[in-house]
């Protein structure tokens, strides 16, 4: 460090941690030079490198002549905090954020193109609401007659050659710069004013700066780069630990929780992890149970192992094959032991394919890194073949056979299509371990801390409360009498169990110790300033009718229809159309009269039927604390043969079977080769379907469009312990969302991550 002249880089990534944790706000170092003694001293990191295989080739390097990689994540909700920080110690004229050239894709290409060209609105609207890949014209011509089919009698009339020029543009587009934007955090520092060195220009983001160039053109010059990143799961980690603190009644930190738990590992071995970072999506839930983590380096290799670099390599099913005994773990290349041994002799990390060239192939350490940087740029720069000769050629000169070299770079190549640093790993696996632990052992702290943190991780509020009921959380609705701006904890009422739910482990989960009070925050479109003058009046003194709260806390019309849509005035006026009726009854009085009471008969209504109060929780808070909207078909559902998710988990594997439930999520990444994944949700749990790219064409409207799906296909039981996973592979879609009546247009909408 001293010889290459980075003292002050490390110092400044230092003070920049000094003041986070300052102020209070989480934050963590990753990357090659973060997992490092010295980072691990200046408390930037919190992982040991005695405890893990560091590579020193990818800390610091004579012949690359650049600072090392240090990212820093702070909580998502105050990085901004962070940020000023540094705009106010270097000033405005000395710091700014990278940019990032922003390029076309198929949708806002077909958007742009259809408007030049005065295409309807509804249908470009409608075509590029699928975002179909655009590089197989007669795939996209086919798509787009099945749109204009399914607009009906609404389809705009077009004609045929104004089409093909639509469709031809927009390919045309794809890859193009579309518009300058800001780097996540990557900062540019500098001891003189910037605009010697490079143009900047003023953010669209007030009290922001931003230089004109990209990320890599900085590199090319060597200027000082910090990444200031955000994280959502540490502002949950730090709600949920104040809030367990709270609880507990001592204080409660990031090292008072064990490194060891079995109770956690039983439930992340039983893929019991929504809400728990980096372990909680569909492909990483499938893993679990067949890798079984059971100590600290499991879970870094769980981190690492469901990317794209380690699918496409073909590392997955051999490492899973030998750390179950199914296959011995090959040591005929003694030279290599030194990389591949941890990893029972797959590459999984960048380190390793860095360190394999080097004691394979006779790369330096120069070399090697600048193999690692092919890997982590193969979009720009056309990944790792420029290497092949190099590689499989110096291999060959070292007495390796050719099969053996050919398949090693066919498992490097497949980094190309992203891998995963084994430094980066490490530090996400001491969040996973964290937030798991959490999970396990405070599931009310957590929910109520994911749900303030929000918008963040996989799933949505309404998927985070369903999970957490199901492991015996009580959770409250909004009240103004009871509700802070965030969520709150109060003393839980006396548990009983709900013999129709149970966890995706299929056992009834214990009581939590506190239940969940939701936060006003819930409440859509009401604003914290409304929330705060809620809470004040509230500590003065308690609320004695509608009246009394519009009247002290100062609300307005509109502040007064959003509570009553949230069903939050229940305590003052009984059911939601009570709430209504005294909320639109209540007007902001003049000045003079502001205190005056009245006094006017009361106007009593008949209570609302249960399905339009869940309609209104949905539209109003994005969730529901009643009945799942599918146990009031469940009438329906059943004279259809439809099964519900706890009848599906004791079927036995090869069984035909049927199910039916809201569409939480779609997936369908570019590793999956066409295969889309969708997670259905009922009443008593959630089912995981497959769909096969021949069934995803003959039926893509049910599946891209419906809301509530009723799934008929193959039950498998992937697995012969008594955790298996469990698919359901479709062989027939039908689309049933018109039951879900008025439900349709407020209710829960997917997230799809294509």
């Amino acid at each position: 460090i001293e010889e290459l002249g980075y003292e002050m880089y490390f110092l400044t990534v230092h003070d920049l941690v000094r003041f986070a944790r300052g102020r209070g706000i989480l934050c963590q170092g990753r990357g090659s030079a973060a997992n490092s003694a010295v980072c691990y001293c200046l408390g930037i990191t919190e992982v040991d490198p005695a405890r893990m295989n560091t590579l020193f080739e990818r800390f610091i390097s004579r012949e690359r002549n650049e600072p090392p990689d240090i990212d820093v994540d702070f909580e998502h909700q105050r990085r901004e905090e962070v940020i000023q920080y540094l705009y106010a110690k270097y000033g405005r004229n000395r710091a700014a954020l990278t940019a990032v050239a922003i390029g076309w894709r198929p949708r806002s290409a077909l958007r742009a193109v259809g408007a030049a060209l005065g295409l309807p609105e509804a249908l470009v609207a409608a075509f590029a609401r699928e975002h179909p890949p655009l590089y197989a014209r007669e795939v996209c011509t086919q798509r787009l007659a099945d749109t204009v089919q399914r607009l009906g009698a609404h389809a705009p009339r077009v004609a045929p050659e104004r089409l093909e020029r639509w469709l031809a543009l927009s390919t045309e587009l794809l890859g193009l710069p579309r518009h300058l934007s800001q780097h996540p955090g990557g900062f540019v520092l500098s001891d003189g004013p910037l605009t010697e060195l490079v143009p900047v220009e003023n953010a669209a983001m007030p009290g922001r700066t931003v230089i004109q160039w990209d990320k890599d053109d900085l590199d090319a010059l060597g200027l000082l780069k910090v990444d200031v990143l955000a994280l959502g799961m540490l502002s949950a980690i730090r709600r949920c630990l104040a809030l367990v603190a709270q609880r507990r009644g001592t204080p409660f930190g990031l090292h008072d929780i064990p490194a060891d738990c079995p109770a956690t590992w039983a439930m992340i071995g039983a893929a019991d992890t929504v809400g728990v970072f980096q372990i909680e999506s569909r492909a990483q839930m499938s893993m679990l149970p067949r890798l079984q983590p059971r100590c600290f380096y499991d879970l870094v290799i769980e981190v690492a192992i469901v990317r794209p670099g380690p699918i496409q390599g073909g590392m997955v099913h051999p490492y899973l094959r030998r750390r179950q005994g199914l296959e011995p773990v090959p040591d005929e290349h003694p030279a290599l032991r030194d990389a591949l041994s941890r990893t029972l002799g797959v590459p999984l990390f960048q380190e390793q394919v860095m360190q394999i060239a080097m004691l394979a192939a006779g790369f330096t350490a120069g070399e090697a890194d600048s193999l690692r940087r092919a890997m982590a740029a193969w979009r720009r720069k056309g990944g790792v073949q420029a290497f092949y000769d190099r590689i499989v050629g110096g291999m060959l000169a070292r007495g390796y056979s050719a099969a053996f070299a050919e398949s090693l770079f066919a498992q490097i190549e497949g980094f190309g299509e992203y891998g995963f640093p084994e430094s980066h790993a490490a530090s996400f696996a001491l969040l996973v371990w964290a937030s798991a632990w959490l999970k396990c052992h405070e599931s009310a702290c957590f929910l109520a801390a994911l749900l303030d943190s929000q918008p963040m991780g996989f799933y949505s509020p309404s998927q985070l409360v369903q999970d957490a009921r199901r492991h015996g959380v009580e959770v409250r609705p909004v009240d103004v009498c009871a509700s802070d701006w965030h969520c709150t904890l109060e003393p839980a009422a006396p548990f009983t169990a709900d013999p129709s739910s149970s966890t995706t482990t299929g056992c009834a989960a214990p009581p939590a110790a506190s239940a969940v009070r939701l936060g006003l925050q819930q409440v859509a479109g009401l604003s914290e300033a409304a929330a705060q003058r809620i809470m004040a009046a509230r500590r003065a003194q308690p609320f004695a009718s509608v009246q009394d709260l519009a009247r002290r806390a100062a609300l307005d019309a509109r502040e007064l229809d959003q509570l009553a849509a949230a069903d939050a005035l229940a305590p003052l006026a009984g059911h939601r159309r009570q709430q209504a009726w005294d909320a639109a009854a209540l007007h902001r009085a003049p000045a003079l009269l502001r205190d005056a009471p009245v006094h006017e008969a009361a106007l009593t209504l008949r209570a609302p039927p249960e399905a339009e109060d869940i309609v209104f929780d949905y539209a109003a808070t994005g969730l529901t604390l009643r009945r799942h909207p599918l146990a009031l078909l469940r009438a329906q559902l059943r004279a259809q043969r439809l099964q519900t998710a706890a009848e599906l988990r004791t079927a036995p594997h090869g069984r035909l079977v049927r199910a039916c439930g809201l569409v939480t999520v779609r997936q369908s990444p570019g590793t999956a080769k066409g295969v889309t994944f969708l997670t259905l949700e009922d009443e008593t749990g959630t089912v995981n379907v497959i769909v096969w790219p021949a069934l995803k064409e003959r039926q893509r409207a049910p599946l891209l469009h419906a809301q509530l799906l009723a799934v008929h296909g193959q039950w498998q039981r992937d697995g012969h312990s008594d955790k298996p996973v469990c698919h359901l592979i479709a062989g027939h879609l039908r689309d049933l969302t018109p039951l879900l009546g008025r439900l349709a247009d407020a209710g829960p909408q997917s997230r799809d991550f294509r």
